[in-house]
């Protein structure tokens, strides 16, 4: 039976072509799973990147933009030893500025940020139980003596709260969970602040925080792992009541 010409081409569709700077970023991700590109690194200078991969140098550009919107390379001019394009590794940095825009536009709902905040730090309090340092329940100890102070602005007592759920992270000893951690939390910081800043009890508000704060540091400290996780998460459940509830 003979099929005419457009019913030959029912299912089919054009094949997509991909720009030549993605090309280019496959060319570098292919070096960096071989093992001849790691963390500290410089890449090629881009005419010879360019001259390398026979592509334009705009091309090269392109894909360099893209890495470091990843957090993938820093840039430096000059001639010293960290003059030029280098490998990187801040995961968290990019991550939190994804996660952030994703928010501002909507595909990405507070209420699902909160869920998903609350079930990596049951995690990484759980692990820093385990796992954390007298370095790291120092950092914890310095975050939660500045929240402590009656004398710290909004802002400083945020930042503060910033730093300690990411210390938590940190010291969970899982360098995911860890990234993950630090995105979230960076992500909603301007929520906490402006959520901190519309109380008109504040001073109640920080010196119950606080304690909770408090409470969770014993808990890793005395590596209690099981509690430090359910005091975590009762902490983010009780500052967003309306964001945390499982969806019915």
């Amino acid at each position: 039976m003979t099929t005419g010409p457009d019913e030959s081409r029912e299912g089919w569709a054009p094949v997509s072509r991909p720009r030549t700077y993605e090309l280019v970023l496959d060319r570098i991700e292919e070096q960096i799973a071989s093992g001849r590109l790691g963390v500290g690194d410089r890449l090629p200078a881009e005419r010879e990147l360019a001259a390398a991969l026979g592509v334009s140098r705009v091309a090269v550009r392109e894909a360099i933009r893209v890495l470091q919107a990843m957090g993938l390379i820093t840039q430096a001019t000059g001639s010293g030893r960290d003059a030029g394009t280098i490998l990187t590794s801040a995961p968290a940095e990019a991550l939190t500025r994804l996660i952030r825009l994703h928010v501002l536009v909507a595909s990405v709902n507070s209420k699902d940020l909160v869920r998903a905040r609350i079930t990596l730090e049951r995690e990484s309090a759980a692990l820093a139980a385990t796992h954390a340092t007298e370095e790291d329940l120092r950092q914890l100890a310095e975050s939660l003596a500045a929240m402590e102070d009656p004398a710290s602005t909004v802002e400083q007592f945020n930042d503060a709260d910033t730093a300690f759920h990411v210390a938590i992270a940190r010291a969970s000893g899982n360098t995911l969970v860890a990234e993950l951690t630090t995105a979230l939390r960076n992500a909603m910081r301007s929520t906490l602040l402006s959520r901190l800043q519309a109380r008109s009890d504040y001073a109640g508000v920080a010196a119950q925080l606080s304690g909770e704060h408090r409470k969770i540091y014993d808990a890793i400290a005395a590596r209690d792992g099981g509690r430090a996780a359910d005091l975590v998460a009762a902490h983010i459940e009780g500052f967003y009541p309306d964001l945390s509830s499982e969806p019915s």
